[in-house]
């Protein structure tokens, strides 16, 4: 087997189990409400903890992206990764969850940057695209970290054995994949964080992931809580299931549509598809209408990391770590903001009335990707 086709799959590999670790977790957010009694406004207080851990990492991820190359920190970010998922599932008190939830929300952020990083990179090897093909191992991690939690939940298995399930996966899987990891990647220009006027493509790039963030993260952390409260059904992960699986495949074969049409028709397209789905999910909060309203939500949504980071890799300031680290900022705080935001416009109005906000954010899509692409070249 070719090193390229190795280091391909070592990078998907990462991917992958990203997906798998971070869909375990917002699969049990429920069961977290329920254990320690939380009301919307208070779960979306403990939502926070992620965000604000991952701005606050913005200036360590900044240094290690100019100073190491990624597989290292890559690595050792998964190790943190997964010990962090095993103190939630063991957390019995708040204290240890915050502190869990904490370390989980670091070495996420790191392991975006560098596997985002890798993925670049990889890229500039390769003719074709293949970029939308590795957030599609992503959204099929997801999936399978959410069919394993559906099993979990369906035959009453305690969250603490779930959760360490998942965590002992995850080690030993990246310690195969690590020997194949892109070595020497770090730029030799480009790694420096300019202050100053913002940078127009950097700026847009940032918006377009921070709306994005709003949505997919939303959706991921209320998904669950929105069959359960809303639509009533008793396997609450059937909402999140359709939603993975249709953001999986559009990932898979984004890069056919977007050589088909055009990656700024595409932007469009993703809007369009994300204000349908949500427009249905909130007017038939019923079983199968709201299964097809995210199932149209995640084709939607599916596209708009891949695009966003395939052309963060077109900067001609920032070598693709600085820039993906950047742009990350932008999603980070579109996760900061959007998931608690939607816990407390439901707490104060309800759940169906908050979902609203994600209609907002998937019309904007098409303004910031049109002032983008107007851009000089």
């Amino acid at each position: 087997m070719k090193l390229l086709v190795k280091q391909r799959i070592a990078i998907g590999v990462c991917f992958f189990l990203t997906g798998v670790c971070f869909s375990s977790w917002a699969s049990r957010i429920p069961n977290i409400k329920d254990l320690f009694a939380f009301n919307e406004a208070q779960l979306g207080n403990l939502l926070m903890v992620m965000p604000i851990t991952a701005v606050v990492g913005l200036p360590f991820s900044g240094w290690l992206v100019s100073k190491y190359n990624t597989r290292g920190p890559l690595f050792i970010s998964f190790f943190i990764y997964s010990l962090s998922l095993l103190g939630i599932g063991m957390a019995s008190e708040l204290w240890i969850l915050i502190l869990s939830l904490t370390g989980f929300s670091f070495s996420l952020r790191l392991i975006n940057i560098a596997m985002n990083t890798q993925a670049v990179t990889l890229q500039k090897k390769f003719t074709k695209k293949i970029n939308g093909a590795f957030h599609g191992f992503w959204s099929l991690g997801g999936i399978f970290g959410l069919l394993f939690s559906t099993l979990m939940i369906k035959y009453n298995v305690d969250i603490k054995l779930h959760l360490a399930c998942i965590a002992l996966f995850t080690i030993i899987a990246i310690s195969i994949a690590y020997p194949y990891l892109l070595k020497n990647d770090r730029p030799k220009t480009g790694n420096k964080l300019i202050f100053g006027k913002p940078d127009p493509f950097v700026m847009y790039l940032g918006l377009i992931v921070f709306f994005a963030a709003v949505c997919e993260g939303g959706i991921y952390d209320w998904n669950g809580v929105y069959f359960k409260e809303v639509v009533k059904v008793e396997l609450f992960t059937a909402g999140y299931l359709s939603f993975m699986i249709c953001m999986t495949l559009s990932r898979f074969f984004s890069d056919l549509v977007i050589d088909k049409i055009g990656i700024e028709k595409t932007f469009v397209l993703s809007s369009l598809l994300i204000v349908f789905g949500i427009g249905i999910t909130i007017l038939f909060p019923f079983f199968w209408p709201a299964l097809v309203g995210f199932c149209i939500t995640g084709l939607g949504v599916s596209t708009l990391f891949p695009m966003t980071f395939s052309l963060s890799g077109e900067s001609k300031k920032y070598s693709p770590g600085m820039i993906i680290s950047i742009v990350s900022t932008y999603s980070i705080v579109g996760m900061l903001i959007g998931p608690p935001l939607i816990g407390y416009v439901a707490y104060i109005f309800d759940l169906r009335k908050s979902f609203i906000i994600f209609i907002i954010c998937g019309i904007m899509f098409i303004p910031i990707s049109k002032l983008f692409f107007r851009l000089p070249k």
